[in-house]
């Protein structure tokens, strides 16, 4: 049966997928970015020109997370030519959830701590609904999500290995996919993408099929000009810029829900776009083999612990009160502290013997 599964893709096929950190690292630059702009929803009156920057803003970053599953399932499938399907859940097991429990953990325990200092003079802080709610919190709606979801979306791909290379499968995936994007207009059920348990499994299985059909699908693309790859990504932009307009006005529940049908067809044009270009020379300096996964678990607990302590003093407004090239320096500056800490924190962990908590 081992034998079976590993002969999926034919070895020789392997190649070097050096390029795929590379841009797993701009996708990673992409969801701090999109972290470190967004200050809330409806904070606006009407859309003014501050209003509309801080859309495109967000959605100019908001290609992240499907691009990160899309790359994850492109080395999944490279993966599945080596390992048996529970070997290789016991190493991504190993690899990831580890440093993620410890770090959420740790953010749990952040939280519940600014908390105590916030109420705890006033007598107003009561440990085990702080414990609860932040608990709530940290796991349905903050980027730890992303790896109970992301687990998940493995096992089920592994539980099909069989036929994952099979069409009707991938269409079956694209159909729960689809039901979440047409929620995200309808509000059948809560659209929040951070509890779209079946949303994203489409995304890791087309990964895979990156994978298996690379030869002719890099051939395509060098081929093809730098012009539709830029006018695929412009158009789509513009479209969903429109879309989250079209949602506020609509007073949506999740504006920037990352399953919009507008962003899945703009995270896909900016994929294309960053597989067209493939070189990033900048991204070495930043090792992301060594540094991408920790940058996620960490970033968030800089940006919404350490930073907010940090700009406290300075007492700002809301982004909402500030002209466009003030908000502008503040996000700016938010996302270089937050990635600027993050990786200096990465940097020093990984020269200790808990290196593991930065996981790979």
């Amino acid at each position: 049966m081992e034998k079976a599964e590993q002969n999926l893709v034919d070895p020789a096929h392997k190649k070097n997928f050096d390029f795929i950190d590379s841009i797993r690292c701009i996708a990673m630059i992409g969801i701090v970015m999109e972290h470190s702009v967004y200050n809330g929803t409806y904070i606006f009156d009407g859309f003014p020109p501050n209003h509309i920057i801080y859309i495109c803003l967000i959605q100019l970053s908001k290609f992240g997370t499907i691009a990160f599953f899309v790359l994850a399932g492109f080395l999944l499938g490279d993966k599945f030519t080596t390992y048996s399907s529970w070997e290789y859940f016991k190493r991504r097991l190993s690899n990831t959830f580890k440093p993620w429990l410890f770090w959420s953990l740790l953010f749990v325990l952040l939280l519940v701590l600014q908390r105590w200092v916030a109420l705890h003079r006033d007598g107003d802080f009561h440990l085990i609904p702080q414990l609860k709610d932040k608990f709530e919190m940290v796991y349905l709606y903050t980027n730890y999500w992303f790896i109970i979801n992301f687990l998940f979306c493995i096992a089920i791909l592994l539980c099909f290995k069989k036929y994952l290379y099979n069409f009707w499968l991938g269409a079956v995936l694209l159909v729960c996919s689809l039901l979440y994007s047409t929620n995200v207009y309808f509000e059948w059920f809560i659209p929040t993408h951070t509890i779209a348990i079946f949303g994203f499994i489409f995304y890791l299985w087309l990964g895979t099929i990156l994978n298996r059909h690379w030869s002719k699908i890099e051939l395509w693309i060098n081929k093809a000009s730098y012009i539709i790859f830029a006018l695929f990504f412009v158009s789509t932009f513009v479209w969903s810029v429109f879309d989250i307009t079209y949602l506020i006005k609509a007073r949506s529940v999740d504006p920037y829900n990352t399953l919009r049908i507008s962003n899945i067809v703009f995270s896909i044009a900016a994929i294309l776009l960053l597989f067209k270009i493939k070189k990033f020379g900048f991204v070495k300096y930043l090792k992301p083999r060594e540094t991408t996964f920790g940058v996620y678990l960490i970033h968030y607990i800089v940006l919404t612990v350490i930073l907010s302590e940090i700009y406290r003093p300075f007492h700002f407004d809301s982004v909402a009160n500030m002209n466009v090239i003030n908000m502008i320096l503040y996000v700016t500056s938010r996302f270089i502290f937050t990635y600027g800490i993050t990786i200096l924190l990465i940097y020093f962990i990984n020269k200790t013997k808990f290196m593991w908590i930065i996981g790979r």
